[in-house]
């Protein structure tokens, strides 16, 4: 199914993102997490992208396709463009399709010193266009509640989510925030400017110190005054630390789906004990 008729249907949507691991052994073992996923009844589980080799070692793939045929839960798939040319996402457009895979996030993927850039695509705005003319797939796309560390400002990140929606995203997937009134600033910056598709929060419980700090200097995100002070109470006491952010994840969730949210994105980390602990919070939640 397309995450896009999900929204039609006017429900709301929870769902999950989790990585491949680096090592094979991991790998196997992730097993584990996915019982515990999707025993939660997600709607859709989005897989994390790692650039460089060919789609027939990639690991995304892999995991995405386990999910669907082994848990029969709906994965998207992330799929970069900056290290690939068209022939390259060709290549992995048919194999997501021979695979029933139906969704993937568009994303221009970070610029590394190992992989030469190729010139086909500059921005995941291209590559959502590409595919849109090309495929039958349902594409998403991300967005930036403290914009990305590239944007100049707020109302050049919009002209860049404006121009992706143009390009054929149909779903926008927040990075993390730890304000909501940041992410509820930005959804009616997306209203006025006309775009008019679901904008899913993405939210990142806090477990721990050092995992959060590396997480919110790569997206631009702030610390609200009450977030800085559970960091700086609890991070060298790993169990505190790990109660005190649930509490701090859900209490964002709450409002955030009393706020008519469409959904809720959750960055699990590959930790089924977080999912598993927001669900049972909002369990009686509508």
């Amino acid at each position: 199914m397309k995450v896009s008729e999900l929204y039609k249907k006017g429900g709301r949507t929870l769902s999950f993102e989790i990585f491949p691991p680096k090592k094979d052994e991991e790998l196997k073992n992730i097993d584990d997490t996915l019982e515990v996923l999707c025993e939660l009844k997600p709607d859709f589980i989005s897989v994390t992208f790692g650039a460089g080799g060919s789609c027939n070692c990639n690991k995304t793939i892999e995991l995405a396709r386990k999910i669907k045929e082994r848990y029969r839960v709906e994965p998207v798939v992330h799929l970069t463009c900056l290290h690939y040319d068209k022939k390259e996402i060709d290549e992995f457009a048919e194999v997501l399709r021979s695979s029933g895979i139906e969704n993937i996030l568009a994303l221009r993927g970070d610029e590394r010193e190992d992989i030469p850039k190729k010139r086909d695509f500059t921005y995941a705005s291209d590559l959502t266009a590409y595919l849109k003319e090309r495929y039958d797939f349902c594409i998403l796309g991300a967005c930036y509640p403290e914009r990305h560390p590239e944007s100049e400002n707020m109302v050049d990140e919009i002209k860049h989510l404006k121009l992706k929606v143009n390009a054929g995203t149909e779903v926008l997937l927040s990075q993390l925030f730890f304000d909501n009134q940041i992410f509820y600033d930005l959804r009616e910056r997306c209203r006025i400017a006309d775009i008019d598709v679901p904008v899913i929060p993405g939210i990142m419980p806090v477990v721990k110190a050092a995992q959060i700090k590396r997480m919110v200097s790569m997206c631009n995100a702030s610390f609200p005054l009450r977030f800085q002070k559970i960091v700086d109470r609890y991070e060298d006491n790993k169990e505190a630390l790990f109660d005190a952010g649930m509490a701090y994840a859900l209490s964002q969730i709450i409002d955030l789906l009393v706020s008519d949210t469409d959904g809720i994105h959750l960055y699990t980390m590959n930790n089924p004990r977080i999912a598993r602990r927001i669900c049972e919070g909002i369990r009686n939640i509508v």
